[in-house]
């Protein structure tokens, strides 16, 4: 692994997921400097010890590896691109990371940009949610040259257990789409199986038992079946995310021309799921839509 304990980091996107991921990065030795489109999101980090940068421009100038974490492509491609964005900041040999989930499109995009000016741009989405930020035990899938992995592993480790350098620049966005095809796909079957449990006068509770002592045990069964039977819906990732997310697969699919039926059902479902005022809850929350549709009592405060 490469040496990184004199590289200068930055951070853009301090909410749930980028505060504690910021967080461990300085606590590993790193000096840290931080900017957000919503100031009060900073505070946190700066009394730990962060700088503040002006602007996204400001930042990428004095930094040698910048950390991104925004919501969707839309808020990527216009932190990059304005006036003062990273792209008028950026300087050769710059490394941008970024953890947002969006598509791999954009990313490509973003990533030529950069690499007119001599810039680096590793996508690296995660999985594991807000307890996996808060835990450094995120899954990151890494799309980046070979030599620009090397250079941001050992970084990679302060944030994530699990490590997959999946392939070049874009490679990571794939793989997260992926993820969250069998994600969704998990949560709507879990969501079926305890309906039809309740449905037939059956304590889903010890449906779930004995499934996870079988061959559909799975730690989606385990948390968030658990999340389903309390009706505990506290975001560890949020359903109108999940919504997002769904979105760039069948926008993916669509630009490569294949058919997904199954990740598009669920991607219904998560609309309807938002649909009905719920986009803030976590995305096991899907099991409410099912349960009003079959007229069973609600779990949901």
């Amino acid at each position: 692994m490469t040496n990184t304990k004199s590289l200068k980091l930055g951070a853009i996107g301090l909410g749930i997921m980028g505060a504690p991921m910021a967080e461990f990065l300085m606590n590993a030795g790193h000096p840290m400097t931080v900017w957000a489109r919503t100031p009060e999101k900073a505070e946190f980090i700066l009394n730990q010890g962060a700088a503040w940068a002006q602007t996204p421009a400001a930042l990428a100038a004095e930094v040698d590896v910048l950390f991104l974490n925004v919501s969707d492509s839309a808020d990527v491609e216009q932190i990059v691109t304005d006036e003062n964005g990273i792209l008028a900041g950026a300087h050769a040999g710059l490394i941008v990371i970024d953890n947002s989930t969006i598509s791999a499109r954009t990313t490509r995009d973003m990533a030529k940009l950069l690499a007119a000016k001599g810039a680096h741009w590793a996508d690296a989405p995660v999985s594991g949610g807000q307890k996996g930020a808060q835990t450094a035990s995120l899954t990151i899938m890494v799309g980046a040259e070979p030599a620009v992995y090397d250079r941001i592993e050992p970084l990679l480790h302060h944030i994530g257990k699990t490590l997959t350098h999946v392939g070049d620049v874009g490679a990571g966005q794939i793989a997260k789409a992926c993820n969250q095809i069998v994600v969704s796909g998990t949560l709507a079957a879990i969501a079926e199986a305890l309906v039809l449990a309740e449905g037939a006068g059956v304590d889903p509770a010890r449906v779930r038992e004995a499934l996870l002592g079988g061959s559909a045990h799975s730690r989606m069964l385990e948390i968030h079946g658990a999340r389903m039977l309390n009706g505990e819906y506290a975001p560890g990732f949020k359903a109108k995310l999940h919504q997002k997310d769904l979105g760039i697969v069948q926008q993916t699919a669509q630009e490569l021309g294949l058919a997904l039926p199954g990740t598009s059902l669920a991607g219904q479902w998560m609309n309807a799921l938002v649909g009905a005022g719920m986009g803030e809850l976590d995305s096991s929350a899907l099991i409410e839509v099912l349960r009003r549709l079959n007229g069973q009592t609600s779990q949901a405060d």
